[in-house]
């Protein structure tokens, strides 16, 4: 299936509003048109014609991704084992929750990666390290968006994938020191940090995304110990956002815990609000409840009525006033690429293809997305990137779609541009500056938990894996669809 030519895109997407509006699936491509955007005239030659895989196919691909992923692993292992973070120039590594005191997050992380790729020693590793050495009681604040889609994240879905009790207790006892930062609030805001020892709270200036991004593991971890008080933790924070929206029915993304107040006038789909939206939508697939997907259905047509915007052909959503609807910044952070995959998942196939080819645009001209963009010029607003996943999600899910082959091979061009660019001594960094390659001494957690999943389900038709029916969290963490 091929999108829409440009003009029907356009006819779509006009100032006077977007067809289907009053839903979220628009109508589908016709099968022989070209992709929106695809001339890019303006990009350079350079990376713009899509690659066919290799010789071997995509399963050549993906035992790739495999080979690399146990390369990179045993360097960890080797010299940053049990620490947050290695940092893989000098090999010497570096803490993220706490300085000086190791949580193993990359551990965390890789866990349900490394089961889903079958590389089960070093899954039985990972285990082993997380049983003998994690602990929780720390008296030390926690940002408690990051330690729940991470920590708490990666032990659901390493329990989810291999039925281990112990995983599921450690779950629960992080749970229930998160639960703190939700019922010491007045409003049911989450603080944005807790003593995971003392439960003391500290910082209500907080935002949307970390308002909303903890029904799925807050209510995975309801379903498997039976205790639904994190499902309601959870939905009660969503529910005081959404009913605090403004008359154009859009949410400020600034926000105060305890005073439920508005701290700022802007609506964005990108950061800090981006996963506020997806688990209005991941929380109605995953649990079926119906508020989640009435307030998605609000929120999404009103995003889409207010926050459009056409620029060369190429769709993007610009940061409005939500008080007024007029448009503040036509800027956009990588971290929204991800949005692409998130309609198609919603059934908005037309506007998630669309989407995604003005992402693609940028990757022609610069090869690996740069943090963000001045979507008006293509030109970057800050020029790094943080071995950033998006794109690659966008690219699995909207596969999963439409099983276009075309974003296997846009998803292949990004793996291909990691490796040349991003591959260093002990692993996988950083870029400090996408236009010159220069490299950083970082490798996020998140990588091993997100972007080699992406690239191993969409190429490795993996045997772990429900095609048919799955879930994977805004940290790439899997709740539902292992074969075991």
């Amino acid at each position: 299936m091929r999108d829409l030519p440009r003009r029907s895109v356009l006819s779509l997407l006009g100032a006077a509003g977007l067809a289907g509006v009053s839903g979220i699936a628009t109508a589908q491509p016709s099968p022989s048109a070209p992709t929106p955007g695809s001339s890019n005239a303006d990009a350079p030659a350079r990376g713009a014609t899509a690659l066919a895989p290799p010789p071997g196919g995509w399963r050549a691909v993906a035992e790739d991704v495999r080979t690399e992923t146990r390369w990179a692993w045993k360097s960890y292992v080797d010299r940053a084992f049990g620490h947050d973070q290695i940092k893989p120039v000098s090999g010497t590594v570096e803490e993220f929750f706490v300085p000086g005191h190791p949580m193993g997050l990359t551990v965390v992380e890789a866990l349900d990666t490394l089961w889903l790729m079958e590389l089960d020693t070093e899954f039985a590793q990972g285990v082993a390290w997380v049983k003998a050495n994690l602990n929780f009681d720390v008296d030390a604040p926690f940002q408690v968006f990051e330690t729940n889609i991470r920590m708490l994240g990666g032990l659901l879905s390493a329990y989810h994938v291999s039925g281990d009790a112990s995983l599921l207790a450690l779950a629960r006892d992080l749970g229930d020191r998160l639960l703190v930062a939700f019922t010491k609030s007045p409003t049911g805001i989450p603080y944005r940090y807790v003593n995971l020892r003392t439960g003391a709270v500290s910082s209500p200036e907080t935002n949307l995304a970390e308002t909303g991004t903890y029904i799925t593991e807050f209510g995975s971890l309801s379903n498997w110990t039976g205790d639904r008080k994190y499902y309601n933790a959870a939905k009660k924070a969503l529910k005081y956002a959404y009913d605090h929206r403004t008359s154009y029915d859009l949410l400020p993304w600034d926000v105060h815990a305890e005073t439920g107040a508005w701290r700022n006038r802007y609506a964005t789909i990108g950061p800090p609000a981006d996963s506020y939206y997806e688990y209005l939508w991941d929380g109605w697939h995953l649990f079926g409840d119906r508020d989640l997907k009435a307030w998605w259905d609000t929120l999404i047509k009103a995003i889409l009525r207010h926050q459009t915007d056409v620029v060369n052909g190429r769709l993007w959503f610009s940061q409005v006033d939500a008080f007024t609807g007029a448009r503040d910044s036509r800027t956009q952070s990588e971290l929204a690429s991800f949005f692409g995959g998130l309609f198609a998942e919603s059934g908005d196939t037309t506007r998630g293809r669309a989407y995604h080819d003005s992402w693609t645009a940028v990757q022609d001209r610069y090869g690996v997305l740069p943090e963000g963009i001045n979507y008006t010029s293509l030109r970057p607003t800050s020029v790094g990137n943080q071995l950033r996943p998006e794109y690659a999600d966008g690219a699995l899910f909207l596969w999963l779609a439409t099983r276009d082959e075309l974003y296997r091979e846009r998803a292949h061009r990004h793996y291909q541009q990691m490796k040349q660019t991003s591959r260093t001594t002990y692993g996988y960094t950083i870029l400090t500056d996408v236009t010159t390659g220069a490299k950083g001494d970082f490798c996020p957690g998140y990588w091993w938990s997100e972007q080699l999943k992406y690239y191993w389900l969409i190429f490795g038709d993996a045997r772990r894996f429900d095609y048919t029916s799955h879930y994977l969290s805004t940290e790439g963490n899997i709740f539902l669809g292992a074969k075991k």
